[in-house]
Parts: C-alpha cells; structure tokens; sequence
C-alpha cells in the first residue's frame, strides 16, 4: 500500500463525509434513481402524520426527508440534518429546489443528538447507521429521542455476495494492497449490518420493540468500467478515496481487473449490476 493510498484509510467518518459531498451532491440524481424503492419503503413505514416532528439522521442531500415533510404538512416539522457541514449545505440547496419550506437544517451527531428525550415523532436513516463509528450508541440515541409510540425507519446495504457494485471495487483494491482488508462486525463499514439478525439485536439491545425487516432488490444504471470508476470515486466513502489516490498506472490495472470481474453482468454495451437493501421500520 502506497502512503498516498493509506491516507484513505486513516481519515475519520467526518472528513470521508466533508470531502465526497460535492461529488454526492452532483450524482444525486442517480443515486436516486438506484434507491427510489429504498426511499418509498421507508416514507410508506415511517408513517409520518400531518403535524409530527421528523428527525432525518445521516441525511446526504436529504431527498428521503423531504418526501416525508411532503406528509406532515405545514404544521409538522422535519428536521433535516447530516454530520457533514458539507453535506448539510447541499441539502439545503435541494429542499430550496424542492420548494421545501417546513424544515430545520442542523449539524447532529447520531452518536450524540442534541434534542431532548422524548422529542421527535419518528426517525428516518438511510444507508447511516451502517457507517457510523459507534452504531449501537446513535441507535440507543435514536431511542431516547423518540416520543413513545414513535417509529424508526433505516436501510442498510445486504451482504457483499448480493452487492457486486460495492463488493467487487473494494475486493480488487484490497487484493492489490490498496485497501487494508475491512474489519468485522461490530467495526463500521459498508457491510457491517448485513444481517437480519444484526439489524434485529442491534435494535433490541437500544430498546425498541417489534421490528419488521425486508429485503429490497435494487438495479444500478448500465455503465461501462470506467464510469463505474468514476461513480465509485464520487460516491463510495473511503472505497472512492482510494480510488481517487490510485496513480494513472495503478487506475488501468484496476480498470482491467474490474472488466474480468464484472462479465457475468455484461448486456450488450455496458454493466448493468444488481443489489439489495435491508430495511427495517422498529417501535
């Protein structure tokens, strides 16, 4: 591994954050796309009312929110917020694109929310929990802020077999000592909460009750290799920093082993790669 490459391996979760907000912000409309089934389970289970309060952990750009504000109507409240100062301000450039008006932008911290106990309706996290550093911390939090009877809806990513688009990058880089080999569970990470029965003692052990969980297959475009490069550089944490440090050489030989791994998922002039979700909606 080259002390360039290793630098992405030694950042925090706050400047992975910081530094693939602009380029989140710029694919949000296709990663979106991909996660649009995602997105519609967790508003149809969170369930929000006309007047709750919602709080959005982990929310990215936070479009999985402002569909909720569309529900709770001009007397309820979403408080829209991300760790990422970065984050948090493209967020707020897409609710003002969405004409959003009831909601609060605010820096949280899901393993320390600044809200009072008992202070939220429901909870919404998308593809979060998962990288947090201490998840059984911000999932205790999240139970402590909600309101009784209030519900928490999350998605995490399913196992690696079933995500080739996530899988195949991080395994090549960790083959040609670009990445160190990822740690298990309970160690932050992609694929740290691939599990029901993770997902379900996760959240018995921070105090929630009845939990259902389902499994949502999602499609990603069809790219060829080097534009799923690209979107991995933009999108995939500290997966699309090591990309981005790669020298030109060490770029073509990914780019070619990529291309070998990625035939069974060949239709015609590109890729068109598979995944699955898990989410969970819990009382």
């Amino acid at each position: 591994m080259t002390s360039k490459t290793k630098q992405s391996t030694t950042r925090t979760t706050h400047e992975i954050a910081e530094a693939i907000a602009p380029t989140w912000e710029r694919r949000r409309p296709q990663i979106e796309q991909v996660t649009t089934p995602v997105r519609e389970w967790l508003v149809r289970e969170l369930a929000p009312g006309e007047g709750d309060v919602i709080l959005e952990l982990a929310a990215g750009v936070g479009d999985t929110g402002f569909d909720v504000a569309e529900q709770i109507g001009e007397q309820g409240r979403l408080i829209s917020s991300d760790f990422s100062h970065g984050m948090l301000e493209a967020a707020r450039r897409r609710g003002a694109e969405r004409g959003t008006d009831n909601v609060d932008y605010r820096l949280i911290d899901a393993e320390r929310i600044e809200l009072d106990d008992d202070s939220v309706d429901g909870v919404v996290c998308r593809f979060g929990y998962m990288l947090m550093d201490d998840t059984s911390k911000a999932l205790a939090e999240t139970r402590r802020v909600l309101r009784p009877g209030g519900r928490l809806a999350l998605a995490v990513w399913g196992p690696p077999e079933r995500n080739p688009f996530f899988a195949i990058v991080g395994m090549k880089l960790v083959e040609a000592g670009h990445l160190p080999p990822p740690e298990p569970p309970p160690a932050s990470g992609i694929f740290s909460m691939a599990s029901e029965q993770r997902i379900r003692k996760l959240l018995e052990d921070a105090g929630f009750g009845e939990t259902r969980i389902a499994e949502l297959e999602v499609r990603f475009p069809k790219l060829d290799v080097e534009e799923y490069i690209r979107f991995t550089a933009d999108t995939a944490g500290p997966v699309g920093l090591a990309v981005r440090e790669l020298s030109e050489e060490d770029r073509e030989a990914l780019t070619a082993e990529m291309a070998k791994a990625f035939g069974p998922f060949a239709t015609g002039d590109g890729y068109e790669l598979p995944g699955v979700a898990l989410c969970a909606a819990a009382s």
